[in-house]
Formats: structure tokens, C-alpha cells, sequence
């Protein structure tokens, strides 16, 4: 390449939007596990990625100003499945970056096992394509993201030393 078709400036990249720095902000959320017990089954929620495939997840949400992670995950279980739940433990906290809207994210989402108390199964949050009752044996193979399917494996030992 000859001298006079590279950049001037003498840095290599792709133009102006490669030199473009993405502002980064810190989202917390809260959720869980909301199991009946005596059944042996969860509540999951489904959202449609980009490319419309429907992905399984745990039910989660921001945390409200003034609310703790436990009662944000009790209300976004609740929102998000229908079902009322009680928090029995933590379970732990899964951390993760995307880019959203020109901004990077830096998310951390604090999860609960919770013992379902009432409700009813409702996609009625308009974040949530479908919920559905899963056996605790399939979760594994049911949710999308691994971080989320090793919560589900300390939920289920967890279960099993307290039965």
C-alpha cells in the first residue's frame, strides 16, 4: 500500500466509529427461582432474541430505589411469572456486559431460591413473550444462559439437603 491511500494520522482502525467511545453505566437487577416444591417444578420466563428465537431465562428486573435485592426479586418473580413467591436463600449473583442504546452495561443480577406461595402462571408483563412450569429436572436443558443453569444446579442441591 503505498503511503498516500493510509490514514494521515498515522492509527490504524475503521473510520470514526471505531475511535467512538461508548458511555459505560452499572445496572443491579434482582430475581430467581420460584419453585413449588411439592410439585418439582419452576417458573421460567421466554423472551424473543434479535433473531426471534425464544430463549428460557429466570424471571428478573431492576432493582427500585428503596427496595432490597429480595424484595426486588419477590416483585419482578411476581411481575414477570404471576406467581408469589417467599425468599428461602440466595443463590447467587451472575455478572455480565452488553451495549445497548450507545452505552455499555455492566449488569449484575442478584438471585434468590423462592418458595412459591400463590398467583397464577401469566405472560401478562409485556417484557415476557411466555412463562411455563418446568419439571426441575429439565431446567438444565431448558434455560438459556449457563451462569443461569449453575444457579438452577446449587437451587436443586439445595432442595435436596432440605427434603
Amino acid at each position: 500500500m503505498s503511503p498516500s491511500r493510509g490514514r494521515s494520522d498515522g492509527r490504524r482502525g475503521r473510520g470514526p466509529e471505531r475511535r467512538r467511545r461508548l458511555r459505560t453505566v452499572d445496572e443491579t437487577s434482582a430475581g430467581g427461582l420460584v419453585v413449588d416444591h411439592e410439585k418439582s417444578i419452576a417458573a421460567v420466563i421466554g423472551r424473543l432474541d434479535r433473531r426471534g428465537r425464544l430463549l428460557w431465562s429466570l424471571p428478573k428486573g431492576h432493582i427500585e430505589e428503596g427496595e432490597t435485592p429480595e424484595q426486588a426479586a419477590v416483585r419482578e418473580v411476581q411481575e414477570e411469572t404471576g406467581i408469589v413467591g417467599e425468599v428461602l436463600a440466595p443463590l447467587g449473583t451472575i455478572d455480565f456486559w452488553f451495549v445497548a442504546e450507545d452505552r455499555r452495561v455492566h449488569k449484575t443480577v442478584h438471585h434468590f431460591l423462592l418458595r412459591a406461595t400463590g398467583g397464577e402462571l401469566s405472560d401478562i408483563d409485556v417484557e415476557v413473550t411466555e412463562v411455563a412450569w418446568v419439571p426441575l429436572n429439565e431446567l438444565e436443558t431448558r434455560l438459556a444462559y449457563a451462569d443461569e443453569r449453575r444457579l438452577v444446579r446449587r437451587a436443586t442441591a439445595m432442595l435436596e439437603e432440605s427434603a
